[in-house]
Order: C-alpha cells, then sequence, then structure tokens
C-alpha cells in the first residue's frame, strides 16, 4: 500500500510521548501514535504512581508504630491486600489503557498498539499484533519515545530463574516471607523499604559502596542508619556472582563467598534504553549507542526529536514532561525557553524521603568550581524537634563561591522531596546566596533548616 501523509508521528506514549501527540493534535497537526505497551508508560503502570501507592502504605504503617512515642498506644495488623486492591482497580484499572488510549483519539490522534520503527528519514512504518503494517511520511517530522525496560546483570544462572523486577513487583498480591534486593538504587531502596514494613525479611545486596550512589553520600549513610533500625540487612559493595532457584527458594551467591537464600529475589540494577529496534540506522543514527544524542531543541537529526530517558537527561517522569514541552514548541514553530539540565531535581521516597537537585559536591569539584557546602541536621530544628520518631534529616547545600549562588542542594526528611522544591527554586533561578540569607522563613518548619545550612556555608 502506498505509505500515507501526516504531519507528525510519535513513537512511544510514555509521558512526554503522550502529552506531545494530544498538544500537537489540538493544535491542528494530523498525528500518529504508537506503542507497543500501554500508553502512558512506565510510571503510571509499573512506575512512579503504583509505587507511591505501595510507599503510602508503608509509612501509614510506620506512622501507627510510632504512636507510642508521641500520641499513646496503638496498633495496626499490614495487609498486603489493601495495597493491591489500591493499585489494580485505582491506579492501573487491572493494568488497562483503555482510558488513555480514548483519551488520545479524543484529541484527534491516530492510535496504533503496535511496533513502530524509523524507516528512513520522515518515514516510519508501524506493525500491528496481527501483522498488518503501515507506512507513514511525516511532513513536519518524527519524535522518538521509546522509554527502557528493566537491566538484569550478567549473573550466572540469573537468567533461567523467575526474579522480579519493578513491574513484577507492583503486582504481587502475596507477600514473600524472605526477599533479596539487587541494586541498592532509588528502586531497590523505596521497594526494599515498603516489603520490610509488611513484614518481609529484606536484604539489599548493593554493588557499589554505598546506598543511592547518585545522592550525596550523607544521604545515602542516613538511609542506610534508617534500614538498619527497622532490620533490613544492607550489603555494601558486594556482588551477586551466582544465582540458583530451585522448589521455590533462590540461593544468591557473593563474591564475599556468603550465600543468601530468599523466597523471591528482586532485581532492581538500572534499567537499558529501548533504542535497539526503533530502526535508529536509518537515518543514520547508531543503534547499539546508550542514549540518543539532542540539542537544546531536543533535536536529533532533521525532521527527528527524541525524549524520555532515551536523551540520558535523567531517567525521570518530568523530565520527559518538561522536554516535551520544548520538543513541541519546536515542532509547531512557536517561541520558547530551549532545554536546561542545571537544577535537573529527584526524589527517592523512602523514609526518610531523599530530594537532591542540581549538582551534588563532589559532581561540583568534578566540574572545577570553588566550592563551599553548608549541612544542617533536620532533626535538630525546631520542626524536627517536635517532629519526634521518624525525624530523620538533613539539609545540605552546594555554592559556587565565585559567583555566590547555590549550584546543588539536598533534603532529607519526611518531606525531603517538599522542602526540595524551594531549593529547586534557588538552583534553577541562580538566586544569590545573599538574598536567601537575608530572606524570611517561615517558623516552625521543616524548610526553615534551609536558613541554618546556608549560614554553615563555608
Amino acid at each position: 500500500m502506498d505509505a500515507q501523509q501526516v504531519d507528525l508521528v510519535v513513537i512511544g506514549t510514555g509521558p512526554g510521548g503522550e502529552a506531545l501527540a494530544t498538544g500537537a493534535a489540538r493544535a491542528g497537526m494530523r498525528v500518529v501514535a504508537v506503542d507497543k505497551h500501554l500508553v502512558g508508560g512506565e510510571c503510571p503502570y509499573y512506575g512512579c504512581v503504583p509505587t507511591k501507592m505501595m510507599v503510602r502504605g508503608g509509612d501509614v504503617v510506620a506512622e501507627v508504630r510510632r504512636a507510642a512515642a508521641v500520641a499513646g498506644e496503638a496498633t495496626v495488623a499490614p495487609a498486603w491486600a489493601v495495597v493491591a486492591r489500591r493499585i489494580d482497580e485505582e491506579a492501573t484499572t487491572g493494568w488497562d489503557d483503555t482510558i488513555a488510549v480514548d483519551r488520545l483519539r479524543d484529541a484527534g490522534v491516530t492510535f496504533h498498539h503496535g511496533v513502530g520503527r524509523l524507516d528512513g528519514p520522515g518515514r516510519v512504518r508501524v506493525e500491528e499484533p496481527d501483522g498488518t503494517t503501515t507506512t507513514y511520511v511525516a511532513e513536519r517530522g518524527v519524535l522518538v519515545n521509546p522509554g527502557t525496560h528493566p537491566a538484569a546483570p550478567p549473573v550466572e544462572g540469573l537468567a533461567g530463574t523467575p526474579y522480579w523486577t519493578n513491574r513484577d513487583a507492583v503486582q504481587v498480591t502475596e507477600l514473600p516471607a524472605t526477599l533479596v534486593v539487587l541494586g541498592g538504587g532509588p528502586i531497590g531502596c523505596e521497594l526494599a523499604q515498603v516489603f520490610s514494613r509488611f513484614g518481609v525479611r529484606v536484604t539489599v545486596v548493593q554493588r557499589g559502596a554505598r546506598l543511592l550512589p547518585a545522592d550525596e553520600p550523607e544521604a545515602a549513610e542516613l538511609v542506610a542508619q534508617v534500614f538498619a533500625e527497622e532490620g533490613i540487612r544492607v550489603l555494601t559493595g558486594v556482588e551477586a556472582t551466582q544465582v540458583g532457584y530451585a522448589e521455590g527458594v533462590f540461593t544468591i551467591r557473593l563474591d564475599t563467598g556468603e550465600e543468601l537464600s530468599a523466597d523471591k529475589l528482586l532485581v532492581a540494577a538500572g534499567r537499558i534504553p529501548n533504542l535497539d529496534d526503533l530502526g535508529l540506522e536509518t537515518v543514520g543514527l547508531d543503534p547499539t549507542a546508550r542514549t540518543i544524542e539532542v540539542d537544546e531543541h531536543l533535536r536529533a537529526a532533521e525532521g527527528l526529536w527524541a525524549i524520555g530517558d532515551v536523551t540520558g537527561k535523567g531517567g525521570f517522569t518530568h523530565v520527559s514532561m518538561y522536554q516535551s514541552a520544548v520538543a513541541q514548541r519546536d515542532i509547531l514553530g512557536e517561541p520558547g525557553q530551549p532545554a536546561r539540565y542545571h537544577a535537573v531535581p529527584h526524589t527517592t521516597f523512602t523514609d526518610p524521603e531523599v530530594g537532591g537537585v542540581g549538582l551534588t559536591e563532589q559532581q561540583a569539584r568534578d566540574a572545577g568550581l570553588r566550592v563551599r557546602t553548608g549541612t544542617t541536621d533536620l532533626a535538630s530544628s525546631s520542626r524536627g524537634f517536635t517532629h519526634g520518631p521518624g525525624g530523620h534529616g538533613l539539609i545540605k547545600v552546594v555554592e559556587d563561591a565565585d559567583r555566590g549562588v547555590l549550584v546543588g542542594a539536598t533534603a532529607v526528611g519526611p518531606t525531603g522531596g517538599e522542602i526540595l522544591g524551594f531549593l529547586a527554586v534557588a538552583v534553577h533561578a541562580e538566586v544569590p546566596v545573599d538574598t536567601l540569607r537575608n530572606m524570611m522563613y517561615a517558623y516552625p518548619t521543616f524548610h526553615r533548616a534551609i536558613e541554618s545550612a546556608i549560614a554553615e556555608l563555608s
């Protein structure tokens, strides 16, 4: 059949791709979108939304257990079935994207559940599950937002076992008695703490020297301390060398010689970009690359834009959404600011939450900046003191001393991700430290500790 003429083809409808396809269609473009999985991508079905329901459940359990110290005796009987029901019914509607597909089509988008591949500049070949193919020629261009999938480390025996990834973990309806988590990054830490709070005996095996390696060491140390208090065993600087599975039990051999046994194994060892089956070679790009290089308007080549995790600018939903807006303006020929990444925020939803923005101290030093840092203990603040148990936390700020502005900050605490909003504005807008030092902070709040951290800059 002859190729069909359209304005724009969007391959991959994660949060950014879905938003851009919708926006372009509403602006009058003839838009085709294609996704082989669920519209909305990882975030609403396997990431942000269901895992935060899990975290909320674990936090409530922990708060009830702390009640005796601040409000009187209270008991809780944790029931995972309540969390599983919320995820199924309220978050994912049974992992069904009908509502999201209808939303796209109502906006005027032609949508295909299938595989979209580049077939030369401005051309996309779409293959439906039944083998039907359609070729589109996009007069304005193509946007790719293919996302990532869970990585599996090359551990002997692992591939032949029924291990969990994050996708499996959010769908469980019954919990195991014991769990080993391979990986101490954000996903591994969040899920380890959640399952532990619902009665699972959890061991975290982290290949690196500490948990949360992308965050400040002080934040990682505090999370490790809390994990120890809650009975989560953490092994750092340790690597799994062999995995076995027999009669419903996993065995994990470590390079220290120790052998762990568990009912379930969760692999949280990072993500791999979905670039190998995208047809990048047909437009002169390397299909074996880890990322797609883009400019400040998200252009990867003439008539080709890329957004999301595959750009290497941060594996977060908010990065994809931010890039989506920048790319949409460029596609529609509208004016607007180019993309900047000097103040990318992120939050790990452990208890305490770990929020970070911009550069860590080490990253700032590696960039050749003359660095000053200030740190304060959140628990020693008035709000932390009155909060009582669970008030662990800290604020750390990183200053470019030559310019007198913050280039990075970390907020750890009961509301670390919310405190981060203040710090993200300061880093993004390059607010002078003198301004931050001389402004008024509400009392008694957690965010007031920022004033103390700035006072400690040295």
